[in-house]
């Protein structure tokens, strides 16, 4: 007699919202990797992979909760596997991943955004992911938190840091100083919700 082979489940089919939830995210989800890892090949790697990692689990996921915030959990913890994994940092020595992450809308604010970028890449990694989430990314404190897995107060200090070590490099007081473009005024100025920090 021979043994029958246990019938394996399908897995619950996500819903189409649901699906095209996670696929609308694959920008954002690309910006945040390139400031984590600094080149493009990897960042596009980086998001495949969490990608896959997400569609595979996609039946844990609770239709209605923040889509968003899981996305750049599982992008953020591909990252620092793999990052432990090689047991290096990866450096932005040359600029490029910088110089993708804002485009100025205009001439006009050039080499605002060079300073920028420059400044930018020179913030320790944890104070340039806390202020990519939370000015450029648009997410609360609450959820920067979670996605960088550290208390509330810890983003909130690693963002007033980049913010004060940009504005000193920078040397500017104002977000008016700094040139047209939004995302980078409230990388510079503002706190989520708009309110001025």
């Amino acid at each position: 007699m021979t043994a029958t082979p246990p019938v394996k489940r399908a897995k619950p089919e996500a819903s189409a919202s649901v699906r095209d939830e996670l696929l609308a995210q694959i920008p954002s989800l690309r910006a945040f990797a390139v400031s984590l890892c600094g080149q493009m090949d990897k960042a596009d790697d980086l998001v495949q992979e969490a990608l896959v990692k997400a569609w595979s689990n996609l039946g844990s996921f609770t239709e209605g909760t923040n889509m968003r915030a899981w996305m750049f959990t599982i992008l953020r913890n591909v990252y620092y596997s793999e990052h432990r994994k090689r047991r290096r940092e990866v450096q932005d020595a040359d600029g490029m991943f910088s110089a993708r992450l804002v485009v100025h809308p205009s001439q006009s604010g050039h080499m605002d955004l060079q300073d920028f970028r420059e400044a930018l890449s020179k913030l320790p990694p944890d104070q340039r992911e806390a202020l990519i989430l939370v000015g450029a990314s648009g997410f609360s404190y609450e959820e920067a938190a979670e996605i960088c897995e550290v208390a509330v107060g810890t983003i909130k200090s690693r963002v007033n840091r980049a913010r004060s070590a940009l504005t000193r490099s920078l040397s500017v007081q104002t977000s008016s100083e700094f040139g047209p473009d939004p995302d980078l005024q409230a990388a510079m100025i503002t706190t989520p919700g708009g309110s001025s920090s």
